[in-house]
């Protein structure tokens, strides 16, 4: 009962005019942000910390709490509408999104990833409110051990995300992992596989250069291609009928949101995980539990509802161990730590006594920015469809210049900018030859977690591998992984064997 008054006290300090106008005004900026290819939250949040200086703290963290609420929700609007991640979170949304969107269901895939945005970001901050010094010492207990099974957990979810060709899907993985291994070792300091000393190389390859130029110039080139002449891309529409149609149609992908909504929420109280791997690892355990898998990325809608779901969560999870601990989980509360530590209060357990109209506002506004977010995002959709009516050949230019943008914003280097247009070629060629362009992107992500963690481990055992199963949570995951891992090779041994007893 103590939480619940504690809660209304929240809401009472989040809706103060001045409060609910900051959440309306920060959910539409990270609509935006969102949607722009290559800013992404920790941009914007950055960007916008300066201005917060003008009001009190509580209003201040309010505000940015929604742009980052609203960046979550407006990365899919890009992914979705022309097949560019608007950020690192928003990736796996691409893959079923964009099909959908070329199919004329542009509006399923929005009311889609709006509708599981909402789910996720609910159920998250209702657990952010019931159990939040519990969840931040669990928290705790993962050490490298834990993060590197869970890494290997989440290559297990997407090994699957390439069909039956297990080889092609193996040297994608493999090629991911190379590009994740450039730059400077996290050991040693020296310089690897930087090509020839190529300078830009030293600071290795940005994600999201890698994830605009497959997902981004690829696409462009491959609808070239395939269209030939068309004048649209899509001929989706919306209306008021179609919006309930599609409310219907997710009704049944519950379970597909609650399973991303809570995996979500738990990858992101980890320290430095973060919304990414979890909208990753939600897709590649969508997939494993459809009893269609063979429709992931070609527009199955749970494709889009999982990763954003998860993204969501992650969100709010990320928020968690930055109050109780200190601890920033995701880049984007690494930017508002730091804010509260300038404004002059102590993130700690102690925030939560000494500093309660600060963090229950704080708690209270998330509820009411997962509403706005939404109602901005439905509210939109028409103009989002609107977009994908433009003729392609007003459509192309605009794309590509939104690639140059993206590609270029993370690190102000032009040599990421020709990198991405590498990526591009590379990315249709792979797409002509079939070979699976998901796994690369998720190595490429997943790949720099999972090595300092792993390095880490074998520094704390002496060398020992064993490390790995003798601590209770790292060795349960482990075998769950390596469980997932020899999975798609039991269908291809009980074949052989049939056709030997013949």
């Amino acid at each position: 009962m103590e939480t619940l008054q504690l809660l209304f006290d929240g809401f009472a300090v989040a809706f103060l005019p001045v409060n609910l106008v900051l959440i309306i005004l920060g959910c539409a900026v990270g609509l935006f942000i969102g949607a722009m290819p290559g800013l992404g939250s920790v941009n914007g949040v950055a960007i916008l910390l300066p201005v917060t200086f003008l009001v009190p703290p509580t209003s201040a963290m309010i505000f940015l709490a929604a742009i980052y609420y609203g960046a979550m929700y407006g990365g899919a609007i890009s992914s979705i509408m022309l097949g560019i991640p608007g950020a690192s979170t928003a990736v796996a949304t691409t893959f079923d999104g964009r099909p959908l969107a070329l199919q004329g269901k542009a509006d399923m895939a929005l009311v889609a990833a709006a509708t599981a945005s909402f789910v996720g970001g609910t159920i998250s901050v209702i657990l952010f409110t019931a159990f939040a010094p519990p969840l931040a010492e669990f928290a705790l207990v993962f050490g490298s051990p834990e993060i590197f099974a869970l890494m290997l957990l989440a290559f297990a979810t997407f090994v699957g995300l390439g069909g039956d060709d297990i080889p092609k899907t193996l040297f994608s993985i493999f090629i991911g992992l190379v590009f994740g291994a450039v730059g400077l070792d996290i050991v040693s300091g020296q310089p690897r596989l930087i090509f020839g000393e190529i300078i830009g190389f030293m600071h290795g390859i940005n994600f999201l250069v890698l994830a605009i130029g497959i997902y981004g110039i690829c696409e462009m080139l491959w609808t070239i291609e395939s269209n030939k002449g068309n004048v649209m891309i899509s001929q989706a529409t919306m209306s008021f009928r179609g919006l309930l149609s599609a409310l219907k149609e997710l009704i049944g992908t519950w379970k597909t949101m609650v399973m991303g909504s809570f995996l979500g929420f738990f990858v992101g109280i980890l320290p430095a995980a973060g919304a990414t791997p979890g909208s990753l690892m939600a897709y590649g355990t969508a997939k494993q539990l459809s009893k269609d898998p063979d429709t992931f990325g070609e527009g199955n809608v749970d494709g889009v509802v999982a990763p954003e779901a998860a993204n969501n969560a992650a969100s709010t999870g990320a928020m968690l161990p930055m109050l109780t601990l200190g601890i920033p989980g995701s880049p984007t509360t690494a930017i508002l730590l730091g804010g509260i530590v300038i404004w002059g209060l102590e993130p700690g357990p102690m925030l939560f006594i000494d500093q309660q109209e600060f963090v229950w506002g704080l708690i209270a506004s998330l509820y009411a920015a997962n509403l706005v977010a939404l109602l901005l995002n439905v509210a939109m959709i028409p103009a989002f469809i609107w977009i994908l009516k433009l003729p392609f050949t007003i459509l192309a230019p605009i794309i590509f210049i939104l690639c140059i943008v993206g590609g270029f914003v993370p690190t102000l280097d032009m040599h990421d900018v020709w990198l991405m247009l590498i990526f591009g070629v590379v990315g249709y060629l792979m797409r002509k030859l079939d070979y699976p362009l998901a796994p690369a992107v998720l190595a490429i992500v997943l790949g720099p977690l999972a090595e300092p963690a792993l390095r880490q481990s074998i520094l704390m055992s002496g060398g020992e591998v064993s490390i790995f199963f003798t601590r209770p949570i790292a060795s349960v995951i482990m075998i769950v992984a390596l469980v997932l891992l020899l999975l798609p090779l039991y269908p291809i041994i009980k074949r052989r064997l049939t056709v030997k007893a013949r």
